[in-house]
């Protein structure tokens, strides 16, 4: 039970490290132009040789915006749950679950699930002055942080404290 639950808590920080790193990394998606130059734009800025405010017009922006807030929603609830499993961890009588900490890993999931829905909906293949783009790593991290945090949300609901 220890290794499963140390198996748990090691996943969960990885989790949340990949949330930071998604959330803050400007490479959501990626592009090279016709004169071989390579851009990247993230949730932020946008990336040439040089760093600039992520230009969206009018209409995108509200979804830039929603995108932006459920990601660093998600880092928030992730780092909560953590912090939870912690004191659940050494407050708990034997034989409880952890309820609280699988519900907030699950409000976690749900934000990563929607802010990178809005993303890729909006975004996918969006670039300024680029002839191809394709996704970063920025995105495929939080499409795994979405996976790990379904997995340890439902983990946390149905273990046990032994």
């Amino acid at each position: 039970m220890l290794v499963l639950l140390a198996g748990i808590f090691v996943v969960h920080i990885a989790t949340v490290i990949m949330l930071f790193v998604s959330t803050i990394a400007n490479v959501w998606m990626v592009g090279s132009s016709n004169f071989g130059t390579a851009s990247s734009s993230g949730l932020w800025l946008l990336c040439n040789k040089t760093c600039e405010r992520l230009q969206v017009n009018s209409h995108d922006e509200a979804s830039l915006k929603a995108v932006q807030a459920f990601m660093i929603l998600s880092i928030i609830f992730s780092v909560i749950a953590l912090v939870m499993f912690i004191v659940q961890l050494f407050t708990l009588e034997k034989g409880k679950r952890f309820y609280i900490t699988g519900a907030i890993m699950l409000v976690c999931w749900m934000c990563i699930l929607i802010g990178v829905s809005i993303y890729t909906a909006r975004f996918t293949g969006k670039m300024l002055h680029s002839t191809s783009s394709h996704h970063g790593y920025c995105f495929i991290l939080a499409w795994i942080c979405f996976c790990f945090s379904f997995i340890i949300g439902i983990l946390y609901l149905v273990l046990r404290k032994k």
